[in-house]
Protein backbone atom coordinates (compact mmCIF):
# COMPACT_ATOMS: atom_id res chain seq x y z
CA UNK A 1 0.00 0.00 0.00
CA UNK A 2 1.30 3.38 -1.15
CA UNK A 3 1.23 5.70 1.95
CA UNK A 4 2.83 9.19 2.97
CA UNK A 5 4.75 9.18 5.77
CA UNK A 6 3.87 12.82 6.30
CA UNK A 7 0.03 12.13 5.82
CA UNK A 8 0.73 9.25 8.98
CA UNK A 9 2.39 11.27 11.13
CA UNK A 10 0.15 14.20 11.10
CA UNK A 11 -3.01 11.94 11.33
CA UNK A 12 -1.53 10.19 14.25
CA UNK A 13 -1.51 13.63 16.33
CA UNK A 14 -3.99 15.09 14.83
CA UNK A 15 -7.56 15.69 16.55
CA UNK A 16 -9.78 14.76 12.84
CA UNK A 17 -12.38 13.74 15.21
CA UNK A 18 -12.62 17.29 16.67
CA UNK A 19 -12.47 18.89 13.89
CA UNK A 20 -15.74 19.66 12.78
CA UNK A 21 -17.42 20.42 16.05
CA UNK A 22 -16.98 23.94 16.67
CA UNK A 23 -19.34 26.39 15.36
CA UNK A 24 -17.03 26.81 12.55
CA UNK A 25 -15.89 24.04 11.74
CA UNK A 26 -19.68 23.13 11.65
CA UNK A 27 -20.37 24.69 8.63
CA UNK A 28 -18.79 22.48 6.51
CA UNK A 29 -20.29 19.41 7.95
CA UNK A 30 -24.12 20.79 7.81
CA UNK A 31 -23.49 22.14 4.19
CA UNK A 32 -21.81 18.75 3.31
CA UNK A 33 -24.82 16.58 4.79
CA UNK A 34 -27.44 19.44 3.71
CA UNK A 35 -26.16 18.23 -0.29
CA UNK A 36 -26.00 14.32 0.84
CA UNK A 37 -29.26 14.42 2.51
CA UNK A 38 -30.87 16.08 -1.33
CA UNK A 39 -29.81 13.30 -2.98
CA UNK A 40 -29.74 10.43 -0.68
CA UNK A 41 -33.04 7.85 -0.39
CA UNK A 42 -34.07 5.55 2.02
CA UNK A 43 -32.01 1.92 0.62
CA UNK A 44 -29.55 4.08 -0.84
CA UNK A 45 -25.68 2.14 -0.34
CA UNK A 46 -22.96 4.54 0.92
CA UNK A 47 -19.48 4.24 0.15
CA UNK A 48 -16.83 6.44 1.74
CA UNK A 49 -13.64 6.57 0.86
CA UNK A 50 -10.91 8.15 3.22
CA UNK A 51 -13.86 7.62 5.90
CA UNK A 52 -11.55 9.59 8.33
CA UNK A 53 -12.65 8.92 11.86
CA UNK A 54 -16.37 8.47 10.80
CA UNK A 55 -17.81 11.81 10.87
CA UNK A 56 -19.96 11.42 8.10
CA UNK A 57 -20.41 7.52 7.94
CA UNK A 58 -21.66 7.29 11.06
CA UNK A 59 -23.71 10.15 10.50
CA UNK A 60 -25.34 8.55 7.64
CA UNK A 61 -25.35 5.37 9.38
CA UNK A 62 -27.52 5.99 12.18
CA UNK A 63 -30.08 7.45 10.14
CA UNK A 64 -30.39 3.85 8.49
CA UNK A 65 -28.37 4.05 5.79
CA UNK A 66 -25.42 1.07 4.81
CA UNK A 67 -21.91 2.40 4.81
CA UNK A 68 -19.51 1.18 3.96
CA UNK A 69 -15.40 3.00 4.80
CA UNK A 70 -12.08 2.88 3.47
CA UNK A 71 -9.72 4.46 5.28
CA UNK A 72 -5.89 4.39 4.44
CA UNK A 73 -4.75 5.52 8.32
CA UNK A 74 -4.85 2.97 10.93
CA UNK A 75 -5.12 5.83 13.89
CA UNK A 76 -8.21 6.55 12.35
CA UNK A 77 -9.41 3.35 11.68
CA UNK A 78 -9.11 2.45 15.85
CA UNK A 79 -11.28 6.05 16.40
CA UNK A 80 -13.90 4.95 13.64
CA UNK A 81 -14.83 1.77 15.14
CA UNK A 82 -14.09 3.33 19.06
CA UNK A 83 -17.09 5.08 17.70
CA UNK A 84 -19.34 2.82 16.16
CA UNK A 85 -23.02 2.08 17.65
CA UNK A 86 -24.13 -1.59 17.85
CA UNK A 87 -27.39 -0.16 15.78
CA UNK A 88 -25.46 1.07 12.92
CA UNK A 89 -25.13 -1.02 9.72
CA UNK A 90 -21.39 0.00 8.81
CA UNK A 91 -18.26 -1.41 7.39
CA UNK A 92 -14.32 0.45 7.69
CA UNK A 93 -11.67 -1.66 6.58
CA UNK A 94 -7.79 -0.52 5.60
CA UNK A 95 -7.36 0.69 1.94
CA UNK A 96 -6.12 3.19 -0.58
CA UNK A 97 -8.38 5.69 -2.59
CA UNK A 98 -6.20 4.82 -5.78
CA UNK A 99 -7.00 1.11 -5.46
CA UNK A 100 -10.82 -0.12 -4.50
CA UNK A 101 -10.46 -3.93 -6.37
CA UNK A 102 -12.34 -5.34 -3.31
CA UNK A 103 -15.21 -3.61 -4.74
CA UNK A 104 -17.41 -4.62 -7.48
CA UNK A 105 -18.34 -2.10 -10.37
CA UNK A 106 -22.24 0.03 -10.15
CA UNK A 107 -22.56 -1.04 -6.30
CA UNK A 108 -22.69 2.36 -4.30
CA UNK A 109 -25.79 4.87 -5.02
CA UNK A 110 -24.05 7.49 -3.29
CA UNK A 111 -19.98 7.73 -2.96
CA UNK A 112 -18.21 10.34 -1.16
CA UNK A 113 -14.85 10.90 -1.54
CA UNK A 114 -14.61 13.98 1.19
CA UNK A 115 -10.68 13.25 2.19
CA UNK A 116 -8.19 11.64 -0.04
CA UNK A 117 -8.12 14.40 -2.84
CA UNK A 118 -6.43 16.78 0.07
CA UNK A 119 -3.33 14.55 0.11
CA UNK A 120 -2.66 13.62 -3.71
CA UNK A 121 -0.28 15.59 -5.68
CA UNK A 122 -0.45 14.46 -9.31
CA UNK A 123 -3.35 14.65 -11.98
CA UNK A 124 -2.68 10.90 -12.19
CA UNK A 125 -3.49 9.99 -8.94
CA UNK A 126 -6.33 12.41 -8.40
CA UNK A 127 -7.72 11.10 -12.13
CA UNK A 128 -7.25 7.56 -10.45
CA UNK A 129 -8.90 8.51 -7.55
CA UNK A 130 -12.07 9.60 -9.20
CA UNK A 131 -12.13 6.91 -11.89
CA UNK A 132 -11.89 4.55 -8.74
CA UNK A 133 -14.88 6.25 -7.32
CA UNK A 134 -16.92 6.32 -10.42
CA UNK A 135 -16.51 2.55 -10.91
CA UNK A 136 -18.00 1.18 -8.01
CA UNK A 137 -20.92 4.05 -8.36
CA UNK A 138 -24.19 3.06 -10.05
CA UNK A 139 -25.15 4.46 -13.20
CA UNK A 140 -27.45 7.45 -12.13
CA UNK A 141 -25.15 7.39 -8.81
CA UNK A 142 -24.45 10.52 -7.26
CA UNK A 143 -20.28 11.45 -6.19
CA UNK A 144 -19.58 14.18 -4.05
CA UNK A 145 -15.58 15.00 -4.15
CA UNK A 146 -14.00 17.93 -1.69
CA UNK A 147 -11.44 19.44 -1.89
CA UNK A 148 -8.90 22.27 -0.47
CA UNK A 149 -9.06 25.69 -1.85
CA UNK A 150 -5.71 27.77 -2.28
CA UNK A 151 -7.26 31.16 -2.07
CA UNK A 152 -9.24 30.73 0.85
CA UNK A 153 -6.42 28.59 2.85
CA UNK A 154 -4.10 31.73 1.57
CA UNK A 155 -6.54 34.77 2.86
CA UNK A 156 -6.93 33.07 6.44
CA UNK A 157 -4.02 30.82 7.59
CA UNK A 158 -1.44 33.67 4.95
CA UNK A 159 -2.41 37.07 5.27
CA UNK A 160 -4.78 36.65 8.19
CA UNK A 161 -3.31 34.71 10.74
CA UNK A 162 0.59 34.46 9.39
CA UNK A 163 0.54 30.62 10.07
CA UNK A 164 2.51 30.70 6.59
CA UNK A 165 4.50 33.28 5.31
CA UNK A 166 3.11 33.86 2.05
CA UNK A 167 7.09 35.60 0.91
CA UNK A 168 8.38 32.35 1.69
CA UNK A 169 5.96 30.64 -0.16
CA UNK A 170 6.71 32.41 -3.21
CA UNK A 171 10.57 32.38 -2.71
CA UNK A 172 10.41 28.55 -2.39
CA UNK A 173 7.87 28.08 -5.78
CA UNK A 174 5.14 27.29 -4.09
CA UNK A 175 3.29 30.12 -5.04
CA UNK A 176 3.23 31.59 -8.36
CA UNK A 177 4.50 35.76 -7.84
CA UNK A 178 1.75 36.96 -10.84
CA UNK A 179 -0.74 34.73 -9.80
CA UNK A 180 -0.66 33.03 -6.75
CA UNK A 181 -1.93 29.91 -7.93
CA UNK A 182 -0.39 26.97 -5.17
CA UNK A 183 1.62 23.92 -6.40
CA UNK A 184 2.34 21.08 -3.37
CA UNK A 185 4.49 18.34 -2.03
CA UNK A 186 3.75 15.49 -0.20
CA UNK A 187 5.64 17.18 2.32
CA UNK A 188 3.07 20.09 2.66
CA UNK A 189 0.33 17.74 3.20
CA UNK A 190 -2.44 19.70 1.63
CA UNK A 191 -2.43 19.87 -2.51
CA UNK A 192 -3.96 23.30 -2.79
CA UNK A 193 -6.37 24.16 -5.61
CA UNK A 194 -8.33 26.43 -7.48
CA UNK A 195 -11.78 25.38 -9.06
CA UNK A 196 -10.58 26.12 -12.87
CA UNK A 197 -7.83 23.00 -11.80
CA UNK A 198 -10.96 21.15 -10.92
CA UNK A 199 -12.65 21.76 -13.65
CA UNK A 200 -9.64 20.75 -16.40
CA UNK A 201 -9.58 17.36 -13.97
CA UNK A 202 -13.14 16.63 -14.47
CA UNK A 203 -12.81 17.34 -17.90
CA UNK A 204 -12.33 13.89 -19.17
CA UNK A 205 -15.00 12.13 -17.09
CA UNK A 206 -18.72 10.96 -18.30
CA UNK A 207 -20.02 12.33 -15.88
CA UNK A 208 -22.76 15.38 -14.86
CA UNK A 209 -21.92 18.05 -12.30
CA UNK A 210 -24.71 19.10 -10.49
CA UNK A 211 -23.10 21.32 -7.83
CA UNK A 212 -19.97 23.06 -7.30
CA UNK A 213 -20.12 24.26 -3.53
CA UNK A 214 -18.27 26.85 -1.36
CA UNK A 215 -18.34 24.11 1.68
CA UNK A 216 -17.35 26.59 4.43
CA UNK A 217 -17.12 29.73 2.61
CA UNK A 218 -15.39 32.39 4.64
CA UNK A 219 -15.81 30.30 8.19
CA UNK A 220 -12.48 29.80 8.73
CA UNK A 221 -11.70 33.25 7.78
CA UNK A 222 -14.35 34.04 10.51
CA UNK A 223 -13.87 31.44 12.93
CA UNK A 224 -13.85 33.67 16.03
CA UNK A 225 -16.29 35.18 14.83
CA UNK A 226 -18.80 32.40 14.43
CA UNK A 227 -17.76 30.63 17.76
CA UNK A 228 -18.73 33.54 19.36
CA UNK A 229 -22.51 34.01 17.53
CA UNK A 230 -25.19 33.78 20.03
CA UNK A 231 -27.54 30.30 18.44
CA UNK A 232 -29.83 32.80 16.76
CA UNK A 233 -27.31 34.69 14.97
CA UNK A 234 -25.32 31.35 14.06
CA UNK A 235 -28.62 29.91 12.81
CA UNK A 236 -29.13 33.38 10.36
CA UNK A 237 -25.33 33.04 9.09
CA UNK A 238 -26.24 29.62 8.13
CA UNK A 239 -29.28 30.53 5.95
CA UNK A 240 -26.93 33.15 5.12
CA UNK A 241 -24.41 30.79 4.12
CA UNK A 242 -26.50 28.40 2.33
CA UNK A 243 -27.73 30.83 0.20
CA UNK A 244 -25.06 31.87 -1.62
CA UNK A 245 -22.33 28.87 -1.36
CA UNK A 246 -23.29 28.20 -4.95
CA UNK A 247 -22.64 31.64 -6.12
CA UNK A 248 -20.33 31.56 -8.80
CA UNK A 249 -18.33 35.43 -7.92
CA UNK A 250 -17.93 33.79 -4.50
CA UNK A 251 -16.72 30.39 -4.91
CA UNK A 252 -12.93 30.61 -4.43
CA UNK A 253 -13.33 32.39 -1.14
CA UNK A 254 -13.37 28.86 0.53
CA UNK A 255 -11.17 26.39 2.33
CA UNK A 256 -12.85 23.72 1.61
CA UNK A 257 -15.02 23.21 -2.15
CA UNK A 258 -17.51 19.83 -2.75
CA UNK A 259 -17.69 18.99 -6.15
CA UNK A 260 -21.22 17.17 -6.66
CA UNK A 261 -21.25 15.10 -9.78
CA UNK A 262 -23.40 12.42 -11.60
CA UNK A 263 -22.62 8.98 -13.19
Amino acid sequence: MNTNPYLIEFYNHYDEDQRLVPKHGSVEFLTTMRYIEKYIRPGDRVLEIGAGTGRYSHALARRGYSVDGVELIQHNIDIFRKNTLPEENITICQGNALDLSAFPDDIYDITLLLGPLYHLYSKEDKEQAIREAVRVTKQGGIIFAAYVISDGCLLDEGFHRGNISVADYVREGLLDPETFGAKSEPKDLFELVRKEDIDELMSVFPVTRLHYVATDGCALLLRENIDSMDEETFQLYLKYHFATCEREDLAGVTSHALDIFQK
